[in-house]
């Protein structure tokens, strides 16, 4: 089956590890079904496969991608959960210290078929596209549970999302402003800024631009070159959920703002299927729907990568089989 895949990771040039190509139809286990992919969209987790972050050389050739939806087994539309917990874990599968994505220890969704465990297939509505659909699992769900399981913050309060036009970044935008959140964000270019606001944001920013006041939170995925200016917009008492870091990840900590300003630093991975289930279910309800900044064959996947890798984005890429 077509499948795009890694055999070799490369730290420094992580575009000349990408294979497409043909890899073996997956063969599902007891309690594993298998998904026809309509569509797969593509996460900076995929990119560190690629520099062999968190995937070491006795697990490839890997198939990537942690995001999907398609048909099971029976015709139905599904969407696909990416958290695989261990056998006989109970519980938040994202506290499970043996959990994976897919594509880190089982073959992941940018191929023609991917197999899962049954209870990490969800009903696609009918409102979403595949396109779409396949968008929430990585970026959208982690975007909701920083937003409405972590952070703690109302409707009305304010809240700083670093970045303007990744995956997350996009998708905490466009939660934060359909829950009542007032929305401010930063982007590298004026370009970006005018998708944040297009996207809900109130205001937008240039990356680490004083603001005109401080904010109750603060949605941080991107580390070390923004750490510092999230830390510095909290109010007294605020809050900073992170769930990543593009740009490094050994900022200083400035202890002395976080305690004397009591600040609360919390993290946050992924999220669970039950809160995948509310998410589609917020989507299908609202109306709101993740920005696609383009839909890419999948056997053109190399524009995709090279788009996210160079920073050109505005919204998920989506390959579509």
């Amino acid at each position: 089956m077509l499948s795009v895949f890694v055999s070799q990771a490369s730290p420094d040039d992580p575009l000349s590890a990408l294979e497409i190509g043909e890899r073996p139809d997956p063969e599902p286990s007891e309690d594993w079904t298998t998904v026809q992919v309509k569509a797969a969209s593509l996460n900076h987790h995929d990119v560190f496969s690629l520099r062999g972050v968190g995937l070491p050389a006795e697990r490839m050739p890997m198939i990537l991608g942690t995001d999907a939806a398609g048909l099971d087994a029976d015709g139905n539309e599904v969407i696909v959960h990416s958290v695989i917990a261990t056998p006989g874990w109970a519980g938040d599968e994202t506290l499970d210290p043996k959990r994976t994505l897919l594509s880190e220890l089982h073959q992941g969704t940018f191929a023609e078929k991917v197999t899962v465990p049954r209870a990490n297939v969800l009903p696609k509505p009918a409102e979403l596209s595949f396109a779409e659909a396949a968008c929430l699992p990585t970026a959208w769900l982690t975007a909701y549970r920083m937003l409405f399981v972590k952070s703690g913050l109302r409707p009305g309060q304010t809240v700083l999302v670093q970045g303007a036009s990744g995956g997350v970044s996009t998708a905490l935008i466009g939660l934060g402003h359909a829950a009542g959140l007032r929305v401010w964000a930063t982007g590298r270019s004026e370009a970006k800024r005018d998708a944040a606001l297009r996207l809900g944001a109130e205001a937008a920013f240039e990356p680490g631009a004083r603001l005109p006041e401080r904010v109750d939170g603060v949605m941080e995925s991107v580390g070390e070159a923004t750490w510092s200016h999230s830390l510095k917009s909290l109010k007294p008492g605020g809050v900073l959920v992170t769930c990543g870091a593009t740009t490094g990840f050994a900022p200083s900590a400035e202890l002395n703002r976080v305690f004397f300003t009591q600040l609360s630093v919390i993290g946050s991975t992924m999220g669970t299927r039950a809160e995948l289930g509310s998410l589609v279910e917020m989507c299908r309800l609202t109306g709101l729907r993740p920005p696609i900044d383009a839909e890419i064959p999948l056997r053109d996947a190399r524009e995709g990568f090279e788009r996210m890798i160079t920073g050109q984005t505005a919204g998920k890429i989506v390959f579509t089989v």
